[in-house]
């Protein structure tokens, strides 16, 4: 009896259950960059059959991604129709972007208060890095390092709350933000309100620091609501 219950105590780790939910979390990412990038429209159905065949994977786990991406708000999941990639209204797109401003411009005032000297250098570090990505036309990494400087800052204001509604709200945005930088002049300003965000933090001005966020996502939702109206002028030229 005790030589089984020590095999049992041995063999637990190695369960196929820690593999198939590693697998669900690694669809679920795959498919939110697929959102967030544009490869999946808003709009888009998603086919069960071609998304399996594509990934290599059963349909079970895309399943379990899709109910994790429908909570997040970034597809839509109807009765007898299937899955689709969420499509925002323009009333919508306007109140969550007027919602992350002052989510942010808040996450900034308690960051300037709160941030330590190595957060400021990570955060100065992602803007080279954010830098070298723009002079190399690299618009993934670009966003990725520019989402990754708003992210510390909300992290920074160590606020559990806080934290936890922009995180909600945020990926319901992140396709939004992606598409409103394809444009080179709004990179470059962009990076200039990155530049004076970092010269606040430095000066532990929180009140400019969330005039300058607050601005700085209301641009966004402009550019945003502009490339709505007019899709066919979003896309990047080559």
């Amino acid at each position: 009896m005790q030589s089984m219950e020590n095999t049992s105590t041995i063999a637990a780790p190695d369960i196929p259950r820690v593999e198939r939910l590693r697998l669900h979390d690694t669809v679920v990412e795959h498919l939110r960059k697929l959102i967030i990038e544009g490869v999946l429209s808003p709009g888009v159905k998603l086919n069960e059959r071609e998304l399996c065949e594509t990934l290599g994977i059963s349909r079970t786990p895309l399943r379990e991604a899709f109910k994790v991406l429908a909570a997040e708000g970034l597809i839509e999941i109807a009765p007898n129709r299937g899955a689709s990639v969420a499509r925002m209204t323009e009333k919508e797109i306007r109140e969550m972007f007027e919602l992350m401003s002052a989510l942010e411009a808040f996450s900034g005032e308690l960051a300037a208060e709160r941030m330590t000297p190595v957060e400021l250098a990570e955060i100065k570090a992602l803007h080279y890095a954010m830098l070298a990505c723009r002079a190399q036309q690299d618009l993934p990494g670009y966003y990725a390092r520019n989402q990754a400087i708003h992210d510390r800052i909300n992290e920074a204001a160590r606020n559990g709350a806080l934290r936890q509604t922009y995180v909600a709200i945020n990926r319901r945005l992140m396709a939004l933000r992606f598409r409103s930088n394809f444009h080179a002049d709004k990179w470059d300003r962009a990076i200039a309100e990155h530049e004076q965000m970092i010269d606040a933090l430095e000066k532990h001005d929180g009140k400019r620091l969330g005039d300058i966020l607050r601005k700085h996502l209301l641009a966004k939702r402009d550019a945003v609501l502009q490339i709505h109206a007019e899709p066919a002028q979003g896309a990047p030229s080559n």
